[in-house]
């Protein structure tokens, strides 16, 4: 009798028409849809259980308005924008990134499948959502993981973001990104799955799985690919319980409320901070932030998040002080009349340093 194939976490392709079909939020969005929503985000919590559960350490997620996309006066200056995001993601060890529509721009889940299967213009989360994902995939499985999309003419101009999981092929690592290989590619009598980890040899992991499918793969110490070891597949949080950056995951929100009410994180987030002109200004090294097992940062968009506030139904009309812990103003002498989201992204990540590195050092303790 053969093996039962087991499903591993989807591939990046999939993850994206997930993610962008997780439009359906209940919470002031589109009640309508609140059963089939639940029953999606169970199916979706059994798949990608390895990645929703948190960790030991403690996350730092940031949430952006696709909106900023909507600006952009072309397609070229769009991929550039989203790149700089990227970078910034990855620069300071971002954890999550979830990108939020407006109200007004929200979309259907089957409208934006639809979207995403063809060179048809998509909404800018949906695009923002379309490049973060494919820059955080490690080169060599880009080909594999993603179809050819119109909207992904100009990603290969952008500085690549040289994350630890994007190991070179003459580089040897703990754990090594793969994408599961068809039966065909392996030989007949050989047990497990073949997995394509970037190197001169494809290796075999010692579970079934479906091809198409992006796994960790533990690779061990022993560096001879002539013998045909067999290796592990790991959760994805191994390499962060171990101390390393693992890239960062994506997720669709279709207004500012679903950011918080549909965490990927159970429990949720345990302290939200916004970002805006009008917060309070404190000095980086004065901020005290509370210890903290998931942290969000959330940046508005074009209006700022007080738009997003007022364009979202179960927010509209509150001040911005009640529905973030902290709402600060991270860049109180600004030059320049406005500061462009991509900009006080990097500004804000940099202030937070500090304060973060003191909460997470008082709950080590």
């Amino acid at each position: 009798m053969g093996k039962k194939k087991h499903k591993r976490p989807e591939s990046e392709s999939e993850a994206l028409d997930r993610g962008d079909s997780e439009a359906q939020l209940v919470n002031g969005c589109s009640p309508e849809k609140k059963k089939r929503k639940k029953k999606k985000k169970l199916e979706n919590e059994e798949i990608e259980g390895e990645k929703r559960e948190p960790v030991s350490k403690p996350t730092v997620s940031i949430a952006v308005s696709g909106s900023i996309i909507d600006n952009a006066q072309s397609l070229e200056l769009a991929t550039r924008l989203a790149g700089q995001i990227a970078r910034a993601a990855t620069i300071f060890r971002i954890d999550e990134v979830v990108v939020f529509d407006s109200g007004r721009n929200s979309v259907t889940g089957s409208d934006t499948v639809a979207a995403n299967n063809s060179d048809e213009d998509e909404s800018g989360a949906a695009f923002l959502i379309r490049i973060l994902k494919y820059l955080e995939t490690p080169q060599y499985l880009r080909k594999a993981l993603f179809p050819k999309h119109n909207n992904l003419r100009f990603v290969g101009m952008l500085p690549p973001l040289d994350a630890p999981h994007h190991l070179r092929k003459h580089e040897w690592g703990p754990y090594r990104e793969g994408v599961t290989l068809t039966q065909r590619e392996r030989a007949p009598d050989a047990r497990g799955t073949p997995v394509d980890v970037g190197l001169s040899k494809n290796v075999v992991v010692d579970e079934v799985l479906e091809p198409g499918i992006r796994v960790t793969v533990a690779m061990g110490t022993d560096r001879n690919l002539l013998a045909d070891l067999p290796r592990q597949v790991a959760s994805s949080s191994r390499p962060v319980e171990e101390g390393l950056y693992w890239g960062y995951r994506v997720r669709y929100a279709s207004c500012l409320s679903g950011v918080f009410k549909e965490s990927s994180y159970k429990g949720g987030y345990d302290h939200v901070i916004g970002t805006s002109e009008h917060g309070m200004v404190a000095k980086s090294s004065e901020l005290k932030l509370p210890s903290f097992r998931h942290l969000l940062i959330a940046f508005g968009g074009l209006a700022g998040l007080e738009e997003s506030i007022e364009e979202d139904n179960s927010l509209k009309g509150k001040d911005p002080r009640e529905i973030f812990s902290s709402y600060l103003n991270t860049c109180p002498l600004q030059g320049s009349r406005t500061i462009r989201t991509e900009e006080a992204i990097f500004i804000s990540l940099q202030y937070f340093q500090e304060p973060i590195s003191r909460a997470m050092q008082v709950a080590a303790d």
